[in-house]
Formats: C-alpha cells, structure tokens, sequence
C-alpha cells in the first residue's frame, strides 16, 4: 500500500505544468514590479510588456522580480498582456530539461 501511495505522490508531482505555445503565451521574466497589481516583463520574443497580474494571483502567489511567468499577449494592445502562471523552481528545472528556457537565457544575455 505505502508503494502505492508514494507513485502517485510522485504522479502528482510530476502533473501538467502550462507551457508556451509561441503565438497566444510566452515565456516571460519579471523585470519590475510597479505597483497597482502590474509587472514589466521581458518575454521570449524580445519584446517588453507592460502585463496585469489578475485578481486570483494577488494574495495566493506573490510575484517577485526575476520570477519566470507564462504571459499571454493581448490581441488588441501586444504591448500589454495577462499573467496566466508563475513557475516554481521545480517547474523551471523542468522546463530546462524540456529545452524551452534556452532562447530566454539567450535573449537575456
């Protein structure tokens, strides 16, 4: 029985995490915190957005500068967008194995 339950700790460790699709979502850092619930971000397409942390995130998950965040860019202003989802450490470890942090890294310096 602890078998058991110890694979599916392990399963649910291992659950979906959202990753970036190119188009509607991005990989993006958090350069500066400004206040009123918006963040600067530097996204993997090269461009800086100006980016609205939504209400379900404000007292659950604190946002920090340098944080890796899926953002998804507004079809009518793309020099703004949403934040959809903050990776944890875990997650990031992940994402390098999968090879996705590389161009971030890159157009970062």
């Amino acid at each position: 029985m602890s078998k058991e339950k110890d694979a599916d700790a392990r399963g649910e460790e291992e659950a979906e995490i959202p990753l970036p699709d190119g188009q509607t979502t991005l990989l993006c850092v958090i350069q500066q915190l400004l206040g009123f619930d918006r963040a600067r971000v530097f996204c993997s397409d090269g461009k800086v957005r100006l980016c609205r942390i939504p209400g379900k995130f404000k007292k659950r998950m604190w946002m920090r500068v340098g944080d890796v965040v899926l953002v998804a860019p507004w079809d009518f202003q793309p020099d703004r967008g949403d934040i959809l989802y903050r990776y944890t450490s875990t997650e990031l470890q992940r994402l390098e194995r999968k090879g996705l942090l590389k161009e971030l890294h890159e157009l970062l310096g």
